[in-house]
């Protein structure tokens, strides 16, 4: 057997890492339904670990220490784009959508705890399979997997995943053509005045190339990576201390809670006093990372021998889940959000976002604002919510559930 140490394993996980980008290069399909490359290369190892386990042999063991903090540090980064300001652009429309996804996300976890007492499970297995991996998508899901393990949700991460891949191709397959029959339904229309910049999401997590820079320049973005790398250790280490002082009162949390929480202090200082001079450019790009090597050596070490006899629950929940997500879009949704042709590209997104990840929600919306015509304020509020102001509420509201349940 071959013991790799906690470096080598992510190393290990960047080289698959790597092979889950291009396999989705050459694989049109899993680009189609936004299938995250991290995800991709976890699964061929945890795949190959399952074949090897029909033959009762064991060929390599993981070392997953470094999987803690790099979770950490890909919420904290989350924490930093917590911006009151933000809230300010959209107004009303961000609150509002806000309001609807957390709300529908305790929908989720309630749902699920009764079904899964009509299956003799655990209620924690209903939550899990709820807004832990629906709402909050596979990222969620994993870093929370171990305190649902601890409550005694038997098989815990590899619920998660299963649950949010199969989140991920139905919120892909799903929105879409919800959005158009009530576009078509409804004969709703793009106004013409909106920008033709609408396509492009108001979020990116991905950095496009750039041109080499003179040695001056070269030096002030070193610099910058290295105080948003500083920021984000230091976030991290005082929300260490946040967390434990939490844990000493009784509440079971996920050890990211206290690092998020300081990201988001620090955010709105600086946006209201300009001291510390942020990159948020930065602190992204080192946040996507972290999650991306998280994912992937947290896959790498899946059991996926564990979704034995849960093939049954796992579908009657998502078919559940999926028709009332479905059910609130076409009807409180739409008609708060302003019954119009950009809340029923909102809807889409909320699809995307409430089944699968904000990466759906883009992918559905950009197909249909490329048909129907810009969208504007849908553009602006689901990115925002989808993104990072979601992983706040569901991170209190999943963490309600396990302390009631526990």
């Amino acid at each position: 057997m071959l013991i790799l140490d906690s470096i080598q394993t992510v190393a290990c996980g960047g080289l698959f890492l790597l092979a889950g980008y291009a396999i989705r290069r050459q694989l049109p399909l899993l680009s189609r339904f936004s299938i995250p490359a991290p995800v991709i290369g976890g699964l061929l190892v945890a795949l190959a670990l399952l074949l090897c386990r029909q033959w009762n042999y064991t060929p390599i063991r993981f070392d997953t220490t470094l999987k803690q903090p790099l979770m950490i540090a890909f919420f904290t980064g989350v924490g930093f784009n917590a911006s009151t300001s933000l809230l300010k652009v959209g107004g009303r429309q961000i609150v509002l959508f806000l309001g609807l996804a957390s709300g529908l996300a305790v929908v989720q976890n309630l749902v699920g705890v009764v079904l899964s007492k009509a299956f003799g499970l655990p209620p924690l297995f209903g939550v899990i399979t709820g807004s832990a991996t629906l709402t909050g998508g596979p990222a969620t899901g994993m870093a929370f997997a171990p305190l649902f393990t601890e409550a005694g949700v038997h098989g815990a991460a590899s619920v998660a995943l299963a649950n949010a891949m199969a989140g991920i191709v139905l919120g892909s397959v799903i929105g879409a053509p919800v959005a158009t029959m009530l576009i078509e339904r409804l004969k709703l229309r793009s106004p013409q005045s909106h920008a033709l910049t609408d396509g492009a999401p108001a979020i990116s997590l991905q950095v496009a190339g750039e041109p080499a820079a003179k040695a001056s320049n070269f030096d002030e973005q070193a610099y910058a990576g290295l105080k948003s790398f500083v920021w984000i250790l230091l976030a991290m280490g005082l929300g260490a201390w946040i967390s434990n002082g939490l844990g000493t009162l009784g509440l079971t949390l996920p050890s990211y809670i206290g690092a998020m929480l300081v990201g988001a202090v620090i955010r709105n200082v600086d946006d209201r006093f300009g001291w510390f001079g942020l990159s948020m450019r930065g602190i992204d790009i080192i946040g996507n990372i972290c999650l991306s090597l998280f994912l992937v050596v947290a896959l790498m070490d899946l059991h996926l021998w564990e979704l034995s006899g849960l093939a049954m629950p796992l579908l009657v929940n998502l078919g559940v889940q999926s028709a009332i997500v479905v059910a609130f879009c076409c009807w409180p949704l739409l008609k708060l959000m302003g019954r119009d042709y950009d809340a029923a590209v909102m809807a889409s997104g909320f699809i995307g976002f409430m089944l699968g990840t904000t990466a759906n929600a883009m992918a559905v919306m950009s197909s249909l604002t490329e048909r129907y015509g810009p969208a504007t304020r849908a553009f602006l509020v689901a990115p925002i919510v989808g993104a990072f102001l979601i992983d706040f509420t569901n991170a209190i509201i999943i963490t309600g559930f396990i302390n009631w349940w526990k």
